[in-house]
């Protein structure tokens, strides 16, 4: 039975040493910031702690985003972020737009669905606070009454 346990910690550590050279579906960098995303202060560092890790070109590369299979989701994730909303672009859009996206972030933070759980988990102090979740509807409230 030992010898069956040893062998399998063995296979384990081998398939995982294989798994890194398996290669990425997205890559693992932050192209340049073109147009950030102007915003009050208080809204700047609620976005910068909770968002801009995945929604940003700034992206703060973990070490486990180098070790697969954790790289494979974490590029993944990453990647798709930056196409649904991305603040490294966000004055490249027009007023409208930003207020759409303003919108989907507040009510993507009202439903719990973002900051995502699984990043959350690992990165806790990306959490909101009852009052940073009202600080972003001031923010969009304060946008859609400038229209």
């Amino acid at each position: 039975m030992r010898r069956v346990l040893i062998g399998a910690v063995f296979l384990a550590i081998a398939i995982l040493l294989v798994l890194q050279f398996v290669p990425l579906e997205f890559p693992r960098d932050n192209p340049p910031v073109t147009a950030t995303i102007e915003a009050p202060p208080e809204v700047y560092r609620i976005l910068r702690r909770s968002c801009f890790d995945c929604h940003s070109n700034e992206t703060h590369w973990p070490w486990y985003a180098w070790v697969a299979p954790a790289s494979w989701l974490v590029t993944a994730d990453v990647a798709e972020a930056r196409v649904k909303m991305n603040f490294s672009d966000w004055g490249t859009l027009g007023a409208g737009a930003q207020r759409r996206r303003v919108r989907k972030i507040v009510e993507e933070v009202e439903d719990g669905e973002m900051p995502m759980w699984q990043y959350t988990l690992l990165h806790p102090g990306s959490r909101l606070s009852d009052s940073e979740v009202a600080t972003l509807r001031r923010w969009r409230d304060g946008l859609d009454a400038e229209r």
